[in-house]
């Protein structure tokens, strides 16, 4: 991973500085409030007994409706080529079921919480997009562990690569190395490399009406030492249409699909959910 992350930055900057162009003017600081929501879903689970004991509550609960609170909130800022946005994104869905002759069971449906801090500089800077080097660092962890005999997720990642951002469809679209730590289980803390392809688009249909999706798909290339649950490979897409109500608040149908393949299984782990979203979006010049 560290030959991978050299190669990528000695390929970038000999580009960078043939890229003679004029430095840009602006400055901005924005409080971009991607949306704070609920979801009512109804969520399809594949091959949920191989997987239920994976750390990942999306590959291990049950076929089910249910409501879910979501937080995706950034911190944006742009100065001259350099954009530089620290995000933290939450989501949280839990069924709890009473029959009248049984015990309770409680599942959950989502469970995530990620700190993002991602620096973006523009080698080239055309009027549609900027391109050029990206490096990121992320902590992802959960508000409860996935199931009783699981540990709660705790996973350090460092990204190193190239992205096209800023366009006015393609919000982000990189292709990064990654440098994973897992320390999930307290016996097993295993460091991983893959490499990751990851977007973020937005397209307005007309006036109050948006097509947004988001995702990223990581193969995993090497490991510090075998644990099953780890994953090889990982694919995770999002796709929402927003429509405006009044001000910022919104509504829309979304589509949420996960697909996993963890080392110890010969199957696929998959997660797919429907649903209707309701919506608070705006952004917030501070400077």
């Amino acid at each position: 991973m560290k030959k991978l992350i050299s190669f990528l930055g000695a390929v970038a900057l000999p580009f960078c500085a043939v890229a003679a162009e004029e430095d840009l003017a602006n400055k901005e600081l924005i409080l971009n409030i991607r949306r704070i929501g609920l979801d009512l879903s109804k969520t399809k689970i594949k091959n949920a007994k191989e997987y239920s004991n994976s750390p990942i509550s999306a590959l291990n609960t049950d076929d089910q409706e249910f409501i879910k609170g979501v937080f995706d909130t950034a911190l944006e800022y742009t100065h001259n080529r350099f954009n530089w946005d620290n995000s933290v994104f939450a989501e949280y869905g839990k069924t709890t079921v009473k029959p009248y002759d049984g015990p309770r069971t409680t599942n959950e449906n989502a469970d995530k919480i990620l700190l993002s801090s991602n620096l973006s500089y523009a080698c080239w800077d055309y009027t549609a997009f900027k391109l050029g080097p990206m490096v990121r660092a992320s902590y992802e962890t959960e508000f409860e562990p996935a199931n009783h005999t699981a540990d709660r997720l705790k996973v350090a990642r460092a990204f190193g690569g190239f992205s096209l951002f800023d366009a006015k469809i393609v919000k982000t679209l990189y292709l990064a190395g990654v440098y994973e730590y897992d320390f999930t289980d307290s016996s097993h803390r295993v460091s991983k490399s893959a490499a990751e392809l990851g977007w973020r688009l937005e397209y307005d249909v007309r006036e109050g009406v948006r097509l947004s999706t988001d995702g990223y798909y990581r193969e995993y290339l090497s490991y510090s030492e075998y644990v099953e649950t780890d994953l090889k490979r990982d694919l995770s897409v999002a796709a929402r249409m927003d429509t405006n109500l009044w001000g910022d608040f919104t509504m829309g149908p979304y589509v949420q699909y996960r697909l996993a393949k963890a080392r110890g299984e010969d199957v696929y782990g998959g997660n797919l959910t429907l649903g209707v979203s309701f919506n608070y979006i705006t952004k917030f010049g501070l400077r």
